[in-house]
């Protein structure tokens, strides 16, 4: 099997960059979430963030070679337990070449009371046009997995929040997938406060 280790190389170096980018805006929080990235070289090769790695503390080492089964070609440790749904979406979506996870928390809240989430500003109607959401199930669990990849089968599909958990969005590399993860969080905010301001 041909691994192009210069495009890991520059590929894990892009992922920490990314990674202490989405912590330092707090769009997750501990060490849960995970982002990934496909290879241009290899699509069927991802760099993910192994488990129980925080995001504003990891190093290249931290992210892990797999297969879109989820097998480790590269790198020592486990990958992050969302891992299925990563894979998943990767082997129905030719178009994404990277995914970001995380848990906001104006997202997260506004989907759990409301049930959805409208685009509200213009930079999320640019962006994102809609806002799928996934109801709650055990994060890691085989169901979830099937829910979110369910989900983004919705080839103009961009970003989705997960019940009571977090939010996914999807990218043609990770920049662009940190970029709508921020423009999501941003429109949840303004719903949010629009919803107070509406009282």
């Amino acid at each position: 099997m041909y691994i192009d280790m210069s495009e890991v190389t520059k590929l894990r170096k892009d992922l920490v960059e990314v990674s202490k980018k989405i912590y330092a805006r707090g769009l997750t929080s501990g060490t849960s979430g995970n982002p990934s990235a496909r290879l241009v070289s290899s699509p069927d090769q991802v760099l993910i963030k192994a488990t129980g790695k925080c995001f504003g503390d990891v190093v290249e080492s931290d992210f892990l070679l797999v297969d879109l089964d989820g097998n480790v070609l590269d790198g020592e440790g486990r990958p992050s337990k969302e891992v299925r749904f990563h894979c998943g979406i990767y082997k129905n979506r030719p178009d994404v070449y990277a995914i970001v996870h995380g848990h906001s928390a104006y997202a997260t809240a506004y989907v759990t009371a409301k049930g959805e989430l409208p685009v509200v500003t213009a930079a999320a109607e640019a962006g994102l046009n809609k806002v799928g959401v996934v109801g709650y199930a055990l994060p890691g669990s085989t169901e979830l997995a099937e829910m979110v990849i369910n989900a983004f089968k919705d080839p103009s599909l961009k970003a989705a929040v997960l019940d009571r958990h977090g939010f996914v969005t999807v990218g043609a590399d990770i920049y662009k997938a940190f970029y709508l993860a921020d423009v999501l969080e941003d429109n949840a905010k303004v719903a949010c406060l629009l919803a107070q301001l509406s009282k």
